[in-house]
C-alpha cells in the first residue's frame, strides 16, 4: 500500500473509532503491518493536524490513538454542547473516591471508607457502573474482600496515557499550616480536565457520529 493511502486509511480508522484505538487492532487490520511503521504514520497524522492548525487533534490515551477535538477551541465546544443532556461530570463524593483509588490502588471499599469517613456503596455502585474502577482481586483478610483499582476507561475518561501521568502529591502547592490530601490533589487534576475531557469525549461522539 502507498504511503499516502495507508495515512488516509489509519486516519479513517481513528475517525471511526469510538475508543482509543490500539496499535494492534490496527496491525489485523492492515495485515499485520509492522508496528513501527504504523507508530509512524500516526506521528506523521498527529504533526499534520498540529502543523495546520486543524480543529482535530491526535492524542495517545490509555494505550491507544484517539482523534479528539483540538482543546485551544474548548470556549466554542462548551457553547455548543451545554445543558443537561450534556452533563457527564461525577459528583464531589464520586471524584473523592476516585482519587483515593487512583492514588492508593488496590485497596477494599472498607479501606475507603476508613479514607473517606464515610459509607461509599452508592458512590462505588456509581463508580463500577461508569466503569472506571474494577475489582482487581480480593484482599487476604477474612472474608477475602474485594479490592479494586483504576480501569482503562478511567484513563480514557481523563485522557491520561497511563497513571504515571497523575500529578505528584508533593508538587501541589500547600498554604501554610494546611496540608492537602491525595483526594484534594486529583480532583484538582481532574476537575480542571473533565472540563476539557468533556470537550474530548462529547467532540470525539461527534466527530465520529453526527
Amino acid at each position: 500500500m502507498e504511503s499516502d493511502n495507508l495515512k488516509a486509511v489509519i486516519e479513517a480508522l481513528l475517525f471511526a473509532s469510538e475508543k482509543p484505538l490500539l496499535i494492534e487492532q490496527i496491525r489485523r487490520v492492515l495485515d499485520n503491518l509492522e508496528a513501527d511503521k504504523i507508530r509512524a504514520v500516526l506521528e506523521e497524522l498527529k504533526a499534520d493536524y498540529e502543523r495546520y492548525n486543524r480543529g482535530i487533534r491526535i492524542y495517545e490515551v490509555a494505550g491507544g490513538f484517539q482523534m479528539i477535538a483540538c482543546p485551544h477551541f474548548a470556549t466554542f465546544l462548551k457553547k455548543l454542547f451545554r445543558g443537561p443532556q450534556h452533563s457527564d461530570k461525577m459528583s464531589r463524593s464520586a471524584l473523592e473516591t476516585l482519587a483515593i483509588i487512583a492514588y492508593k490502588q488496590p485497596l477494599s471499599k472498607l479501606d475507603i471508607e476508613s479514607l473517606r469517613k464515610v459509607n461509599v456503596d452508592g458512590v462505588m455502585h456509581t463508580l463500577l457502573e461508569r466503569n472506571v474502577i474494577r475489582v482487581v482481586g480480593r484482599k487476604k483478610a477474612p472474608g477475602r474482600p474485594k479490592v479494586y483499582g483504576t480501569s482503562r476507561q478511567f484513563l480514557e475518561y481523563f485522557g491520561l496515557k497511563s497513571l504515571e501521568e497523575l500529578p505528584k502529591i508533593e508538587n501541589f502547592p500547600v498554604p501554610a499550616g494546611a496540608e492537602i490530601s491525595t483526594q484534594d490533589a486529583l480532583i484538582e487534576k481532574i476537575e480542571e480536565p473533565a472540563e476539557t475531557q468533556e470537550e474530548h469525549h462529547v467532540t470525539g461522539e461527534t466527530t465520529q457520529t453526527s
